[in-house]
């Protein structure tokens, strides 16, 4: 709906017509242990530049009963198309607004969620990007602040958090009512409500005289796996090292963290109520890897407290400056915070988030950081691995280039200029030029303004006694994908070379030359008669964002001794360098296979083992040659066999290799050993078959039919959590059967009534890589739906199928004849253009890849 996608310029003119003073927001949530609707009153204090004008509000809501504007009451007939028109403003205005809102099992909005294990009833909202809107009526935009007070009446014995410190709750009888005190200046989308039976743990930060109450919250059937106190571990060390660096006090009366149920996200950064998805309440064993993301996670929230809430981007396009800043400074905290446990974090930082980054930098839809918003739609589709991984690279190489001191102090400066108020790209940068002196403006626009991914090669020559006779940098940059906008540019680089030696089998780094690479080529004279080094590595400590690619010679000592770097960063520029030459065709699947198995077995940083095992098993599936295909993936379950085996009892390593083996068995002896650790009639030394690992081990005994229904009742009676109700959805989508697919899909497309993870489960089940023929009818179904889906769902919803149902395993031209046809004949929106393009370019991109793989497979 038009109204529904408020565009850029509506919101330029209603901030240049409006100063929003005050929200007062009555909820009446009594309703709900039954669900339906809720009744929302919301009354808003605004003024207005030109009396007289019109202008609206914005509302997503069944019904609307009461609209007075100053006194005077309107029309109800002026709530359409999710808005309410208000014809006439005056200098000072009263709005008031009484509404039945939904709530809503999408995980947008008002979102509610019962729990089968004890049958109550919890709630929590998420706003990002628009959805207060479903929640009360709100100038729904992030320049127009205001103080927000919430009254919220709810089931006696619930807890109910939102921004303000909890009051105590007033009245008699079955329900309660909470009048919090209004907030600071915020965004409406920053605003938050979380109401239920949750239960809290609590503590204190203390700095001086300085005092925050903190809060870590979840439900009660989660309560004995929360550790409350290595979470609040993390939060302190953050709080310690963002006030310092910021020099800011944290700026709002406390700090709750909230385990919600059914989180689209990983978190969100409501101003002292944070939400995150409570998949990071461990129930089952996990690796240290899971403990960093959620360290991370709990970071960079925290650092959005500043950065996002305290001083807020003017409108969507500077998206990116919130996320690349808090996706930044998590890892930057990680590294230097006193008494972090993840020093390694860039290590980390480069395997995960640089890798999404250069992935979604060479899709169709590849964009400038500072990307054109021009509404809603286009910044939904945004959250992506520009705005947040390839920002927070370009972020630490701003770093580099003007200092990590006068880096911080420009921040510094910009949160006093700023605070409570909103900015732009211009306001973050004149503060950063303050600080170091240095004119950023060629920076930014080399770096913010364009779009693509540079490759940096080496060139080199050796004369006869091993010393290099000449070294240049090459920088290339490959045409942007067909239908990206803007055009392939070079870029000034901050990079390090790091020269790498073989010392008793390790490769040690033995001299490090840090120098500006411009233009296409750049000489390095300071290398010149040197002797050749076993390893040159470009961008060594990965200071710039490029593709890099190794010499020959380099190429070949990585390969058979890549798990020998003594550090782990280097080992992980490797990881992803070799992961980037096989997706783009320059190292067969076959290759990077071996190149896997023998590296892996020597790799000791957890994270770094669990990329390359998930990037391993998408080679062999999207990659190789399908005619070598099966011999690959049979290595592979072969490898995964034999490493479980011999881990470490109880480690780490163990787990990653255990999880892996039940995503890869495919012989009669390896599902039976599947069957038998889920029965316990096997047992491998320290090996914890726990909740999570027994469903994992019967999704692929029921993928490849060697479990039944049966045996997915059976399990999900001893996990009747809702954690256990999505995996059993997800196995009975996976059963290898045409009734179970018919079953599964018309659950998902032709009914809207699964929440949006049961949902998001069935998806995954459906879409089996070793069920390509038996999932191949539904491509056409598949171009029959999706618009109508895009048209008919919300947001989030609709992104989980347009995405998750698009046949990525018909990896054949008829797949990309198909969505052509479709994308000439549907007019889709843009937003929905976009999702579908970037499918069909996964589609192009494995084609390629297989052939350079069946190529290789000749030579061999």
């Amino acid at each position: 709906m038009p109204g529904t996608n408020l565009t850029r310029e509506e919101a330029r003119t209603r901030a240049a017509l409006l100063h929003v003073e005050s929200y007062d927001i009555e909820l009446d949530l009594g309703s709900a242990p039954e669900g339906g609707t809720f009744r929302s009153t919301t009354v808003v204090r605004f003024s207005a530049t030109t009396p007289g004008a019109a202008t609206f509000i914005d509302l997503v809501a069944p019904s609307v009963s009461e609209i007075v504007l100053n006194g005077e009451s309107l029309d109800v007939a002026n709530f359409a198309d999710s808005r309410i028109a208000l014809p006439a403003v005056q200098a000072e205005n009263e709005l008031r607004v009484v509404a039945d809102c939904a709530y809503t099992n999408t995980g947008e909005g008002l979102h509610r969620f019962v729990d089968p294990v004890d049958g109550e009833t919890y709630l929590y909202t998420q706003f990002e990007v628009p959805d207060a809107r479903r929640v009360f009526a709100a100038f729904e935009q992030p320049d127009l602040k205001a103080a927000f007070r919430f009254t919220v009446t709810a089931p006696a014995g619930w807890v109910v958090v939102s921004n303000s410190p909890t009051p105590e709750p007033a009245g008699e009888g079955a329900t309660r009512t909470w009048a919090f005190e209004p907030t600071p200046r915020m965004s409406t989308y920053v605003t938050a409500l979380v109401a239920g039976p949750y239960v809290g743990v609590f503590d204190e930060y203390a700095n001086g005289d300085q005092r925050v109450p903190l809060g870590v919250y979840c439900r009660p059937s989660l309560r004995e796996f929360l550790d409350a106190e290595a979470i609040f571990d993390v939060t302190k060390q953050g709080f310690d090292y963002f006030q310092e660096k910021f020099d800011f006090a944290y700026p709002f009366a406390k700090y709750d963290q909230l385990f919600v149920p059914e989180f689209n996200a990983g978190a969100m950064e409501n101003a002292g109520a944070v939400t995150l998805r409570d998949q990071y309440v461990f129930r089952s064993k996990v690796t240290d890897a899971s403990y960093e993301m959620r360290a991370a996670t709990i970071l960079h929230e925290l650092a959005h407290m500043w950065f996002g809430d305290l001083v807020t981007m003017e409108w969507w396009n500077d998206l990116w400056l919130n996320e690349s800043f808090a996706t930044f400074a998590e890892a930057v905290c990680q590294a230097e915070a006193p008494g972090s446990k993840w020093p390694h974090s860039w290590t980390t930082f480069a395997n995960q988030m640089k890798t999404w980054a250069y992935r979604q930098d060479q899709l169709p839809s590849t964009h400038p950081i500072m990307a054109e918003i021009n509404d809603l739609e286009d910044v939904q589709v945004n959250f992506d691995g520009i705005t947040y991984a390839k920002g927070a690279s370009v972020l630490k190489q701003l770093v580099a280039y003007v200092g990590q001191d006068a880096f911080f102090q420009g921040v510094q400066a910009y949160f006093k200029r700023h605070a409570w108020g909103n900015t732009t790209l211009p306001d973050l940068l004149g503060a950063l030029e303050e600080a170091s002196g240095r004119d950023l403006r060629t920076w930014s626009k080399a770096w913010l303004e364009t779009a693509g991914i540079n490759v940096l090669r080496p060139e080199l020559r050796i004369n006869t006694d091993g010393e290099i006779e000449s070294f240049t940098v090459l920088q290339e940059a490959p045409a942007l994908p067909a239908g990206a906008r803007g055009e392939a540019v070079l870029r000034p680089h901050r990079i390090a070379i790091g020269l790498y030696e073989l010392v008793d089998g390790a490769l040690v780094r033995t001299d490090r030359i840090e120098l500006d690479v411009d233009g296409p080529r750049t000489e390095v004279p300071e290398l010149v008669g040197r002797h050749r080094p076993a390893v040159l590595l470009l961008n060594d400590d990965d200071l710039s964002y490029a593709k890099v690619r190794l010499d020959e010679d380099s190429l070949a000592v990585v390969t058979g001794h890549l798990g020998d770097f003594a550090d782990s960063l280097p080992r992980a520029l490797c990881w992803a360098s070799a992961w980037d030459m096989t997706r783009d065709g320059e190292l067969a699947t076959r290759d990077y296979l071996a190149l896997a198995l023998s590296g892996l077995q020597r790799e000791s940083d957890i994270g770094v083992v669990q990329s390359v095992q998930r990037q391993v098993k998408l080679a062999l599936e999207m990659y190789a040659d399908p005619a070598w295909r099966e011999e690959g993936l049979q290595r592979w379950a072969a490898a995964a066999e034999e490493q479980l085996r011999a881990a470490a009892p109880g480690s780490d390593h163990q787990l990653a290799w255990a999880r892996t083996l039940a995503a890869a068995a495919r012989t009669d002896a390896q599902l039976g050993l599947l069957a038998g650790l889920l029965d316990g009639s096997e047992v491998i030394e320290g090996l914890a078959v726990d909740t999570e690992l027994r469903w994992s081990l019967l999704a692929r005994l029921v993928a490849t039919g060697r479990a039944d229904d049966k045996a997915v009742d059976e399990e999900l009676v001893r996990d009747n959590t809702s954690s256990g109700q999505e995996h059993a959805a997800s196995c009975r989508a996976s059963r290898p059967t045409a009734e179970a697919k018919a079953e599964a899909w018309a659950s998902v497309v032709e009914s809207d009534k699964l929440t949006n993870y049961v949902q998001e489960a069935v998806i995954g089940g459906f879409q089996q890589p070793d069920q390509r023929e038996l999932i191949a009818a539904y491509r056409e179904k598949y171009f029959a739906a999706v618009k109508g889906v895009w048209e008919s769902r919300s947001h989030e919803i609709s992104q989980q199928i347009i995405v998750g149902l698009y046949p990525s395993y018909q990896v054949e031209q008829a797949t990309l004849d198909a969505t052509d046809a479709w994308l000439a004949s549907a007019d889709p929106a843009p937003a929905l253009r976009r999702q579908v393009v970037e499918s069909r370019a996964g589609i192009e991109r494995a084609l390629r890849a297989q052939a350079a793989d069946r190529a290789a497979g000749e030579r061999h």
